[in-house]
């Protein structure tokens, strides 16, 4: 019966056709497709391989990897995304040529609605693993010019070419190779770094969207004859309501500042109260800044005094930046932060 069943499985690998041993003599089958499998390494995650945060976390996994021979850093890895996208940026930094970019007429869609249209598409090699456990790839990337916080996304497609299986609880990624498993280990500290940065660039947006809100531009012409192009300026911006000079110090108008003066007569008399109780906060000119108690903080120039002092060599900056640097210099010393000294020959 085994000697049966192996002459059957080496007659299907052949691609003869063949009766099927033990069935009716009439029924034939015949080999039209033969996938090989190949032998792969297998990939698992251990307890032992956990980096990073010892508590659970939900850090995004940011690596870095090798895109056309350049090192590239805070690259995210999003298994949601249905692309790899590249900024632009770093694309002419990795492939030099712009002419090397294909057109693309897909438009992106973000959370919110909001649209972006890539600049292109390029190919590039990217290389993740090291040793013997290195692998490369050449992907699509999409050249966007957005502000990311992101250099690289890696999506759905690039994961499914390495055959990468991706733990975010250990924050790494894990593909096979012919000389094993590869790894790359993410880094948490780039990926919090990364978080900040996107928050706050969030954050400039929104204050730019409600500024341009406030005070939208206006667009002036340029007289005829010369450039016809309208140009935007930016409008100055008001205050919501009229400002309320009062003195901080009594009896000396060159030192005010401006209250609301929609404000309670009760309400201007407490803060009034308050900013003049704590004048020493303010600074008009450069003498008002004292500088900070050295019981707070010092600074000390770790430097050995048996050393003898070194003149250096005086530079000369020309008679237009001298115009510029001067007053600033006369500015600190009348603040007594800096002073002049004799250095010895």
């Amino acid at each position: 019966m085994h000697d049966s069943r192996r002459t059957f499985w080496r007659r299907l690998s052949s691609g003869t056709k063949l009766t099927s041993p033990g069935g009716p003599s009439n029924i034939h089958k015949e080999v039209l497709d033969i996938e090989t499998m190949e032998d792969a390494p297998i990939i698992q995650f251990g307890r032992a391989e956990r980096s990073g945060p010892k508590t659970i976390h939900n850090d995004a996994l940011v690596i870095t990897a090798m895109i056309a021979n350049y090192e590239v850093g805070r690259i995210f890895i999003d298994s949601g995304a249905l692309q790899a996208y590249v900024l632009e940026k770093h694309t002419i930094k990795c492939s030099q040529e712009t002419s090397r970019w294909k057109k693309v007429n897909t438009s992106l869609y973000g959370f919110a609605g909001e649209v972006v249209h890539p600049r292109g598409m390029v190919s590039l090699p990217l290389t993740m693993g090291r040793g013997t456990t290195r692998k490369t790839c050449l992907l699509k990337f999409l050249v966007v010019d957005v502000p990311s916080a992101n250099n690289v996304i890696l999506g759905r497609p690039t994961l499914n070419i390495f055959q990468a299986v991706v733990s975010a609880y250990h924050m790494k990624i894990k593909f096979p190779t012919p000389g094993g498993v590869g790894e790359v280990q993410g880094d948490p500290l780039q990926s919090r770094k990364c978080y900040v940065e996107a928050v706050r660039k969030g954050q400039k947006r929104n204050m730019d969207d409600a500024l341009d809100q406030v005070a939208p531009s206006k667009k002036e012409k340029t007289p005829e004859g010369e450039n016809s192009e309208e140009t935007e300026t930016p409008a100055k911006v008001q205050s919501a309501e009229e400002l309320l000079n009062i003195e901080i110090i009594p009896g000396n108008p060159d030192k005010t500042t401006r209250i609301g003066s929609h404000l309670g007569e009760e309400a201007k008399k407490e803060i009034t109260l308050c900013l003049q109780h704590n004048v020493d906060i303010f600074a008009w000119t450069p003498q008002d800044l004292e500088g900070i108690d050295p019981q707070v903080i010092t600074h000390h120039l770790n430097i050995d005094p048996s050393y003898k002092p070194v003149k250096q060599k005086k530079r000369h900056f020309g008679p237009e930046k001298d115009k510029i640097i001067q007053p600033e210099v006369n500015k600190l010393m009348a603040a007594g932060h800096i002073e002049e000294i004799q250095f010895p020959e």
